[in-house]
């Protein structure tokens, strides 16, 4: 991985010629991403994201955690103990400079057996699972950093509106895999990230996954565009 997502977040930080990312998928076209929109407040926050923060507690793990903007309110606003965690080395470095005291690169799969009251996963946090036969592998690890009474915070968005539809008003999906499994990737200053698997999970999904491994589901909130934040416990 040349990290380019996360040396986009630290160019912004350290005010060194930053440039919008250009993102694009398997089912969609380039598109430019302000990397600014990663250095947003609560203010500025989709009500799902604000809605999760409010909703943690205790000892938070924030996964994928980017350019740390959800674990900074966390940690100062509402002053709890956040660990926030991401794979990319520049993006957790950019995190310290924003002043998270607990910032780690680390893959969440290879945790120990340190325990949370609060995991969120935000910005479609079901991407990081990739694909759809991964998910009960991903969960299962979720549950084992969870303390008693702890809780999952996840979001993602239900993408079949993407797809068109025949004139019985069936979406035309691929007829291999589930709809929601797409290759992900990104180009920062002309050069092209390795493309990545990204997950699209819509809720029925999740919930039934969730049951088939042990955790409860509850739909906490559902946004403008499809998207919707889940507390799995």
């Amino acid at each position: 991985m040349k990290d380019l997502f996360g040396q986009a977040i630290f160019d912004f930080q350290t005010n060194n010629n930053p440039k919008d990312l250009i993102t694009s998928t398997s089912i969609s076209e380039e598109d430019e991403m302000s990397v600014a929109y990663l250095f947003r407040n609560f203010a500025e926050m989709p009500k799902i994201e604000q809605k999760a923060l409010q909703l943690a507690k205790g000892k938070v793990l924030d996964i994928g955690c980017g350019a740390g903007s959800h674990s900074l309110y966390l940690q100062n606003q509402l002053g709890l103990d956040v660990t926030s965690i991401d794979i990319s080395k520049k993006a957790i470095e950019t995190c310290k400079l924003r002043g998270l005291k607990k910032a780690f690169v680390q893959d969440f799969m290879t945790l120990g057996n340190d325990k949370f009251d609060t995991i969120i996963l935000l910005m479609n946090g079901t991407g990081i699972c990739g694909k759809l036969k991964k998910l009960p592998e991903f969960l299962n690890k979720l549950k084992s950093l969870l303390r008693p009474d702890g809780q999952i915070l996840i979001d993602s968005s239900d993408i079949i509106y993407m797809f068109d539809e025949d004139e019985d008003g069936a979406y035309e999906v691929p007829a291999n895999g589930y709809y929601g499994e797409l290759i992900f990737e990104i180009t920062y200053k002309g050069q092209k990230e390795l493309p990545l698997d990204w997950l699209y999970l819509d809720y029925n999904t999740l919930q039934n996954a969730a049951y088939a491994n042990g955790l409860q589901s509850e739909l906490i909130l559902e946004g403008e565009h499809f998207d919707y934040l889940a507390r799995l416990y």
